[in-house]
């Protein structure tokens, strides 16, 4: 799911491969977009987070709840992707959520089933070092045809993460992306009360990177080495987002059953029922 900016460059401008920009900025939802317009790995189309990569947020959902899929599938079109197309995704690769946004990208498309879709390592900042090259003009694309094959066995429901914490199954494992002050109830700066969701373990997805770069494969086999690989993982943040590069180190890890709970925890305390723990207490 990871490659190199080494492998990528020499690929530039092959016929079927498309290059997407997920860059984005949780306090200015702009920022992603201008950088794009500024300059951007060659042939690159944008997807913005919260208007391409999420749906309309409600009373529950979390607040980046999955997109229409027949919304997601149209700008799949315009983006001249179809079934066989091979993607490499990138965001800046920098600052506290890199690798998250192209995460958030890859884990949608291998949703709707797309098996070719990879993450550029390191992300816009790190190519960028490297004097390849950029541009920042916009691609022009012929729209294609795609056929959605929803893979169900990715995603955690609401209520598949309700059952988890009331019979609290030995074969299921829920994982808390978000750093430790906020899975301890530390602080909270985004939700309603802080804690976590009852029954998580706690695996912040920034140890799975260093200085933006996704660790290899044997180091995250070492980093989850005390977790059973034949049990079936969920993995949750704040809103669906900093679980992706989680859901992409497991995955790399060779864990085979790994869910996102899109809705996460900000979808979890919008029931105001529900319990949450908190470290110590």
């Amino acid at each position: 799911m990871i490659v190199e900016k080494e492998w990528l460059v020499k690929r530039l401008g092959n016929d079927n491969l498309s290059i997407i920009d997920c860059r984005f900025d949780l306090q200015n939802k702009e920022y992603g977009k201008q950088q794009y317009e500024i300059g951007h790995l060659p042939n690159a189309i944008y997807f913005h987070l919260e208007e391409d990569l999420s749906g309309e947020v409600e009373i529950h959902g979390g607040r980046h709840p999955l997109p229409d899929l027949e919304q997601f599938k149209l700008k799949i079109e315009k983006a001249g992707i179809c079934n066989d197309t091979s993607i490499v995704v990138y965001d800046s690769g920098d600052g506290p959520f890199a690798g998250a946004f192209a995460a958030r990208f890859l884990w949608m498309m291998k949703y709707i089933g797309h098996e070719k879709v990879m993450i550029l390592n390191g992300g816009f900042s790190k190519w960028k070092e490297a004097g390849y090259p950029v541009e920042n003009k916009k691609p022009l694309v012929r729209e294609s045809t795609y056929e959605v094959y929803v893979q169900d066995e990715i995603l955690a429901t609401y209520d598949l993460v309700k059952e988890f914490t009331i019979t609290k199954p030995k074969d299921t494992v829920l994982i808390d992306s978000r750093d430790y002050k906020r899975y301890a109830g530390v602080e909270e700066p985004m939700d309603r009360i802080a804690g976590h969701i009852p029954g998580a373990i706690n695996e912040p997805f920034a140890e799975g990177l260093n200085d933006g770069y996704f660790l290899g494969a044997q180091d995250q086999v070492q980093r989850f080495k005390h977790l059973d690989r034949n049990k079936t993982f969920i993995v949750y943040c704040g809103s669906g987002v900093t679980a992706t590069p989680n859901f992409v180190a497991l995955k790399e890890a060779g864990y085979e059953n790994v869910k996102l709970y899109v809705g996460s925890y900000s979808d979890w305390v919008s029931y105001e029922d529900n319990p949450v723990e908190k470290v110590g207490k």
